[in-house]
């Protein structure tokens, strides 16, 4: 769903994306509409995923201060020329973009290197060496706190922690994630909440009564009653 103030986010099987504001698209009509133009693909290449990011309301100095000097960075000198209130707000409203090819490839990367632009351009790059990476699978917002599903079209599949990515530059080539074998094929990626909450109070009561109905019996069953005839130890 798409709110005022959202940005839209089309990452292509060709390794390109573009960023563009929600409300360059205008309101239509009807649904049997035709719609206008997102991106300017380039012959072959299709859009795979959209993408809902939020707007935090940044200038282009903001971000590259930021990224010179982001949390997740190995080497960091100096410090940001922007107040550190500031810093601190961009570091909390920060997300990433998490781009999987079909060689088992990817990469994690902050959503500040997608800079938005109009609507119905050529966009960036996503993810670089297609030729190495294979096209690409999924792009889509992800965070540390989650873990990653991929699937083989041989039926193979690995479940991953994001915690253990790191996080790389937009125009990188991205690193292995997935040893698949010759002639083998990421076809599927999903994310994966490390811990399930519940979605509602119903499902969180009906959590609460398995939990207590599967919770070992702390009773006295060995040590008392059954313990001492036959008809207590059927």
């Amino acid at each position: 769903l798409l709110d005022a103030g959202d940005d839209v986010l089309l990452a292509t099987r060709q390794g390109k994306a573009i960023r563009f504001a929600g409300d360059e698209v205008r309101e239509f009509q009807s649904r049997n509409s035709t719609g206008v133009r997102g991106m300017r693909l380039a012959p072959g290449d299709e859009v795979i995923s959209l993408s809902i990011l939020h707007r935090v309301g940044t200038s282009s100095e903001e971000r590259e201060d930021y990224l010179r000097f982001a949390p997740w960075k190995a080497e960091r000198e100096g410090e940001p020329t922007m107040p550190l209130d500031r810093f601190e707000l961009l570091r909390a409203k920060e997300q990433f973009i998490l781009t999987v090819c079909q060689n088992g490839y990817g990469k994690l990367s902050s959503a500040y290197e997608y800079r938005r632009t109009g609507r119905g351009g050529q966009g960036i790059t996503n993810i670089d060496n297609i030729g190495r990476n294979g096209p690409v699978v999924a792009s889509f917002p992800a965070t540390k706190a989650e873990q990653l599903m991929l699937v083989t079209d041989q039926a193979k599949l690995i479940r991953i922690h994001l915690g253990d990515l790191r996080v790389i530059g937009r125009g990188s080539a991205g690193v292995r994630l997935f040893d698949v074998g010759k002639g083998e094929h990421v076809v599927s990626a999903a994310k994966i909440d490390e811990q399930e909450e519940p979605e509602n109070a119903a499902e969180a009561m009906v959590a609460a009564e398995l939990a207590q109905d599967t919770a070992p019996d702390t009773g006295d069953t060995i040590g008392g009653d059954a313990a001492e005839g036959p008809e207590g130890g059927q």
